[in-house]
């Protein structure tokens, strides 16, 4: 063992002359773990939410998603089906057509994004394990039924008992002029709701899916797409496929995946991480200056011992050496400690869901906070807690020659 490092721990160790000493040590490594358990708890705890959140976005957004560069739809002929099918990795591909519309139910009205899809959307959509009500059924015996999401259904007053009332589907005519009357300038299309579905409410608010056949008839649409969403098996590359169809498809299309068709939101996530880990990192940092008070109080102390050592041949390198390590092993020790009781903490979390979410004004699809631990942010918080270590080290002991200087005098 180096010289520096096994005085230094047996500094940590042994009981000062003065108590004083003992408790801003202590103070000093208390400081430091629970700065650190705080940041790996709290970064733990937003991976928990990013993981729901991209869990239940991935329930409705596809792995891959294919639109025109320019203008709002396509025709289904100009699209490749086959060459994209036979790439590695392709489980399904899914016309669909998006667009607004008028939606009245009884005396309700609301509007909404009408999504119409094919008949192999159902084959892959997680969809069905969202529904709150009813099922994912787009057609019974030929006669096409719509899905709804939560808010849709809460502001039209849906009831899916009533056999008897339907879903009234208004869309702007796209040709034809527009009489006297308003009513002739629309589209309008009845339909029974089969099903209600609950994901997030950025979508539970905003889209009704319909069967694609009922979205081209009211729309007035011939052979048009807006999008052809595509599913990968398990395992498939994302990335690789996603490649492979641009290269068939060319520039004409746009081809995006799951993090870059919700783009905005991944950044918005990352970025409240990264803020959160920085202001804690502040804190973590005022509390790390502990260290200086603690680290200046151990070498008044160890006056004497100073001198003992500079008698004996020590240079002050070597005497600034041992306080650093000192405070290096402060930091270490109360790093390690945070780790350890954070991993602790949530894992408690994980198995027994020990703070829970409150319910009181609304629902939610967990009951308690979820973590998620990351080997990346451990490695993270442990590089910042020893910067932050040994810059709050390094500032007493910088003016420890001074001392040795003093001491040195003294002695003579």
């Amino acid at each position: 063992m180096r010289l520096p490092l096994f005085i230094a721990w047996r500094y940590l160790k042994s009981k000062k002359s003065h108590n004083v000493i003992n408790i801003i040590s202590g103070v000093s490594v208390a400081g430091v773990t629970i700065g650190t358990m705080a940041l790996v708890i709290v970064l733990s705890v937003f991976n928990g939410f990013e993981s729901l959140v991209i869990s239940l976005f991935n329930t409705f957004d596809p792995e891959i998603k294919v639109t025109p560069v320019q203008g709002k739809t396509f025709g289904s002929d100009t699209y490749p089906w086959s060459a994209v099918s036979e790439l590695p990795g392709i489980k399904a591909q899914t016309g669909t057509i998006e667009e607004k519309v008028l939606l009245r139910y009884g005396e309700n009205q609301y509007l909404a994004t009408l999504k119409g899809v094919d008949e192999n959307y159902e084959t892959w959509s997680g969809l069905n394990d969202m529904m709150t009500e009813g099922a994912l059924m787009l057609d019974y015996k030929g006669v096409p039924l719509a899905v709804a999401g939560q808010g849709v259904a809460y502001y039209l007053g849906l009831n899916l008992d009533n056999l008897q009332r339907e879903i009234e589907v208004y869309a702007p005519k796209r040709k034809g002029s527009i009489g006297l009357n308003p009513e002739q300038a629309f589209n309008r299309m009845d339909i029974r709701p089969a099903g209600i579905f609950s994901i997030q409410q950025d979508f539970d608010s905003k889209y009704m899916i319909v069967p694609l056949s009922f979205a081209r008839e009211v729309f007035g649409y011939q052979n048009d797409l807006s999008s052809v969403e595509i599913a990968l098996n398990p395992g498939a590359d994302m990335q690789e496929v996603q490649q492979k169809i641009k290269n068939i498809l060319g520039s004409g299309w746009e081809v995006k995946n799951r993090f870059e068709q919700q783009e905005l939101l991944y950044r918005i996530m990352h970025s409240e991480k990264w803020a959160i880990f920085m202001i804690l990192g502040f804190i973590l940092f005022i509390a790390t200056f502990n260290v200086i008070g603690s680290l200046s109080m151990l070498i008044l102390d160890k006056r004497k011992d100073i001198a003992v050592l500079f008698s004996m041949g020590a240079d002050k390198g070597l005497i600034r050496r041992i306080f650093f390590t000192e405070g290096m092993l402060v930091s270490f020790s109360g790093a390690v400690a945070g780790m350890v009781l954070g991993a602790v903490i949530c894992l408690l979390q994980q198995q027994f869901g020990l703070i829970r979410i409150s319910t009181e004004g609304g629902s939610f699809l967990i009951d308690a906070y979820p973590v998620m631990m990351q080997w990346k942010d451990f490695l993270y918080v442990f590089l910042t807690v020893t910067a932050i270590g040994a810059a709050a080290a390094w500032i007493p002991v910088r003016n420890t020659g001074k001392s040795i200087s003093l001491q040195t005098s003294l002695h003579q």
